[in-house]
């Protein structure tokens, strides 16, 4: 997009950054309800036979999204840079993730196929909202200019946990309820609905306050969309010849291809772990998913200025480290006390590490690769994303422990920080400035 189209136009400018980061806020609800802390846990608890089961299951799902979500990606990210069309990709993406939230709700485990069809639902949902934030962090770079990348990729991050944050106590006030009282709404416990009906709540959610976005972040569309497959494949061929020149960048994306492993199997399987090994139940795993979110909101807003002072490669690196230390603590954990430490040590770092990685990757992205680039980088998060989930399923049935299992997640921030200590972030920037 040139200089003179409207968001160019409107680089720093207060009412589309803010807007911008809104979407985090918005989105936010069905990573931490859905994915992580509320339907992942009652899914493992309702549908399969015990808990180990479960989280395989939940395991296969979360993989099967991770492979289709790496495969469409870059094709729909280049896609929308010709059309211009990366709103129109991403508004269909926040109704068709909507969508399935609320088909997930009506899902109940009545036996036969229930559990697949719930398991199918839920990839797809998340299907739709990961390729939705292809072509929402492809503005990141044109919205702001390259010295306040950092803080504003933070704010979106620190806005998104704050969001969650918010959209889980009132599903904790207001549907599922405390123990001895009944929750606001007073919605009946009868099939657990009083936790399937939280999904009506993140649908609505995402499709309000997703809204500021889609008014204030402007778009100069190029032509008609094309979804030419197999020209797709081609460019996407030719995307890669474009990547492989950028060879920091090449870099970065092979070390998140292993290190976010880690980061998404903490997501799926965070909230299981603390139901099963802990036995927290479904107010517990709230009360723990609340301070976690306060946790990871302030982590993100103050290390986006760390990042802008110390760079983005440092700043992963340094979460790396942290977030490792929590993992171990995390095994080892004795007493659920100790597990909560836990918690809000990845709390604090989780956050700031994809903050970090998404503004690096803007200062690495040439202006005329932009949603194209966001697309791999998309499939650098989600192209191996299945091994984490897979490999951590297998651990904890070959062990018959979910402590096991867990501990697989310090294979992938090992290596992961390894490659990326081979990143060179000025050599990086420099080249896409040469474009």
């Amino acid at each position: 997009m040139n200089d003179a189209s409207p968001v160019a136009a409107g680089r720093d400018h207060p009412k589309t950054v803010w807007s911008w980061a809104f979407f985090d806020w918005a989105n936010s609800a069905f990573t931490t309800l859905i994915v992580t802390f509320v339907y992942a846990t009652y899914f493992t608890g309702a549908f399969a036979p015990d808990k180990e089961t479960g989280t395989q299951w939940w395991g296969w799902a979360v993989s099967a999204s991770a492979l289709l979500i790496a495969l469409l990606s870059p094709v729909l990210g280049a896609a929308a840079d010709k059309a211009g069309a990366r709103k129109l990709f991403l508004g269909w993406s926040v109704v068709l993730c909507a969508a399935g939230t609320v088909a997930l709700a009506f899902v109940t485990p009545s036996g036969g196929r229930s559990a697949v069809i719930a398991l199918t639902i839920f990839a797809l949902a998340n299907v739709a909202f990961e390729v939705g934030m292809v072509f929402y962090n492809s503005f990141l770079p044109e919205i702001v200019s390259e010295e306040k990348i950092g803080r504003v990729s933070g704010y979106g991050w620190g806005l998104g946990y704050v969001g969650g944050l918010l959209c889980m106590a009132i599903a904790l006030v207001g549907f599922v309820g405390f123990p001895g009282a009944e929750a606001f709404l007073g919605i009946t416990k009868e099939g657990a609905w009083h936790v399937r009906s939280t999904n009506f709540l993140v649908a609505g959610w995402f499709l309000l306050f997703a809204l500021p976005f889609f008014r204030n972040v402007s778009e100069t569309r190029r032509g008609p969309v094309k979804l030419d497959v197999m020209g797709s494949f081609r460019e996407l061929a030719q995307t890669y010849t474009h990547i492989l020149r950028y060879r920091e960048t090449f870099r970065f994306l092979l070390a998140r291809l292993v290190f976010n492993d880690g980061l998404v199997t903490i997501f799926a399987f965070g909230a299981i772990y603390a139901s099963g090994t802990f036995g927290m139940n479904e107010t517990d795993v709230l009360l723990f998913g609340i301070a976690l979110n306060v946790a990871s909101g302030l982590g993100a807003f103050v290390f986006g200025f760390v990042d802008d002072k110390v760079g983005g490669k440092q700043t992963i690196m340094m979460t790396l480290l942290l977030l490792s230390m929590a993992a171990m603590v995390a095994v080892w954990a004795p007493t659920v006390t100790w597990f909560w430490a836990a918690g809000i040590m990845i709390g604090l770092f989780v956050g700031p590490n994809q903050s970090a990685s998404r503004s690096l990757m803007g200062r690495f992205v040439p202006e005329k690769h932009q949603a194209e680039f966001f697309g791999f980088f998309a499939f650098s998060g989600k192209a191996t994303a299945f091994m984490g989930p897979l490999l951590l399923g297998w651990a904890t049935t070959a062990f018959a422990s979910q402590r096991a299992g867990v501990a697989t997640v310090l294979v992938f921030f090992a290596v992961g920080g390894l490659l990326l200590a081979r990143v060179d972030e000025r050599a990086g920037i420099a080249a896409a400035r040469a474009g």
